[in-house]
């Protein structure tokens, strides 16, 4: 199952939820947030105006490369 949605509108929360409510099936929450492409060589004024609800801003490849490993 996935869940998507932009920033702020609770994604996390509903995991949560449903993680709880599912226990015994021993759910596995795994967030995007965590993929983000790291942006230390940018000043950190550049780096708030970062659009991070752009799919580009995910490191997708690693993402699926390391669910594929999780599989």
């Amino acid at each position: 199952m996935a869940i998507a949605g932009c920033s702020g509108s609770g994604k996390s929360y509903l995991a949560r939820h449903l993680a709880d409510r599912f226990s015994h099936l021993e759910p596995v929450i795994v967030s995007t947030d965590c993929y983000y492409h790291d942006l230390p060589h940018l000043p950190l004024a550049e780096r708030a105006l970062q659009n991070f609800d752009a799919p580009d801003s995910v490191d997708v490849e690693l993402l699926a490369s390391q669910l594929a490993a999780l599989k």
